[in-house]
């Protein structure tokens, strides 16, 4: 897999799910990620950043709750937010940043 930095700098629409393997909500989340990805196909890079695996990037980013969720283009934050998510409301959010 490519290196965290050089896909969020990429000109790609990214989103990044930082979560937990025990974490409930995170669990929740996987079958929208698939149907989201399923969804907009290539408009879009999907990457799971385990916290307990990766714990200096999770601290990078100041995650203080899983999941969490960040948007990036080319290295910039364009959105970001903490908690499980409808598939409608992902897809909504993702449109105007298109």
């Amino acid at each position: 897999m490519e290196k965290f930095n050089d896909i969020i700098n990429s000109n790609q629409l990214t989103l990044v799910d930082f979560f937990a393997t025990w974490c409930g909500p995170c669990k929740q989340m996987h079958p929208v990620l698939e149907q989201l990805k399923a969804d907009l196909g290539d408009n879009i890079r999907i990457i799971k950043v385990d916290v307990d695996k990766n714990g200096s990037l999770a601290a990078a980013y100041r995650i203080q709750s899983v999941p969490t969720f960040m948007l990036f283009r080319a290295g910039e934050i364009l959105w970001r937010q903490s908690g499980a998510m409808n598939l409608a409301d992902l897809k909504n959010l993702l449109a105007s940043h298109t």
